[in-house]
């Protein structure tokens, strides 16, 4: 990079308490008419969580001493210099994937995911991603800034989760809806096919962090981050299975998936976190069959159904939404078949 913006905030210059220095210098530069012109002045907006990251990134010098630890306390008299790198062009290349395209204007895109893509490049998934579509339809508006190569993506959907999803297609706009899903500023609405037949409703407030026995497993942890979910029951198809309906108020990763199986409700067809019933306590063969083929489905029955949330550039409320796809609609029609009668 050649010459990356700089700017200058002196600690005694601000009326604000001591924090942390990520927070200290997102309420600076909010109070900073020299750093608000120069920051529109370069198309260029921070977030707390931008601002985080690019302390993580060392792009924060402390009276003269780079500062790579967001917690740092500041002191008064303290002088920051905040380092802004130049937006740059994504890494991942384009590539002609059809995309399910719900809404689109200048600055985001909403769409309906299919069960199958990953949402970004990643070791052993390093094309025909959701990315290097992205790249493909939107063209040189998606970019990435500081080296970050997942341009656009301000959420994600796990490889098997189906459905409403929206990415950033300008900078400002991605910075806005980082804020958004950040502060939990949006409305996100899962329905989700589980084993049993659970109660008509309830919350889940549970901590999840990552499982000190497999790394790629999530798990209820102390040490974990809040996590919070609602659930609702929609339908019941016989005691086997039923259909709820679940609200995030927190997204951590593989929330829904680890929440309710921790309750007792796996997902159907969920292979880490899944837990299948006993064919042993069904004597009619008939049924056992049926039951082996609700097993065999092949992803976990986890569908993306709503998303609402303000327009970050527009301020308009928006509201999205996205059917149950084919193959969860099948599943159903499978589960209504099942009769229980004496023969379990």
């Amino acid at each position: 990079m050649n010459n990356p913006i700089k700017i200058s905030l002196s600690v005694k210059d601000f009326n604000l308490p001591i924090l942390r220095i990520d927070a200290w210098v997102t309420e600076a530069i909010k109070e900073s008419k020299i750093a608000t012109q120069v920051l529109n002045k370069n198309n260029y907006l921070l977030s707390r969580n931008r601002i985080k990251s690019l302390i993580e990134g060392k792009n924060l010098v402390l009276d003269g001493m780079i500062i790579d630890d967001p917690s740092f306390k500041l002191k008064d008299g303290n002088l920051i210099t905040v380092s802004l790198p130049e937006i740059e062009k994504a890494i991942p290349s384009a590539e002609k994937i059809d995309l399910d395209i719900i809404y689109e204007d200048n600055h985001l895109i909403v769409l309906n995911k299919r069960a199958g893509m990953v949402v970004h490049p990643a070791p052993g998934s390093p094309n025909k991603t959701l990315v290097n579509a992205l790249l493909h339809h939107c063209g040189e508006s998606l970019v990435g800034i500081g080296g970050i190569k997942r341009p656009g993506i301000v959420h994600r959907l796990d490889k098997n989760t189906s459905g409403v999803m929206v990415a950033a297609k300008t900078e400002l706009a991605h910075v806005g809806l980082s804020d958004i899903f950040s502060n939990h500023n949006i409305d996100r609405e899962y329905n989700a096919i589980v084993w049993g037949q659970p109660e008509n409703k309830g919350i889940i407030e549970k901590p999840i962090g990552r499982s000190t026995t497999n790394r790629k497993k999530m798990a209820i942890t102390n040490k974990g981050k809040i996590a919070i979910t609602k659930w609702q029951l929609l339908d019941v198809y016989s005691p086997i299975a039923s259909l709820v309906q679940c609200k995030l108020e927190t997204g951590r990763t593989h929330q829904i998936r680890v929440h309710m199986s921790s309750i007792g409700y796996s997902i159907i067809g969920d292979d880490l976190y899944g837990k299948t019933i006993s064919k042993k306590r069904y004597k009619n063969n008939s049924l056992k069959e049926k039951v082996k083929l609700v097993e065999s489905f092949e992803r976990q029955a986890l569908h993306a159904t709503k998303l609402s949330f303000e327009h970050p550039i527009t301020k308009k409320y928006l509201n999205f939404s996205s059917d149950l796809p084919q193959d969860m609609k099948n599943l159903i029609e499978i589960l209504k078949g099942i009769e229980f009668k004496s023969s379990y």
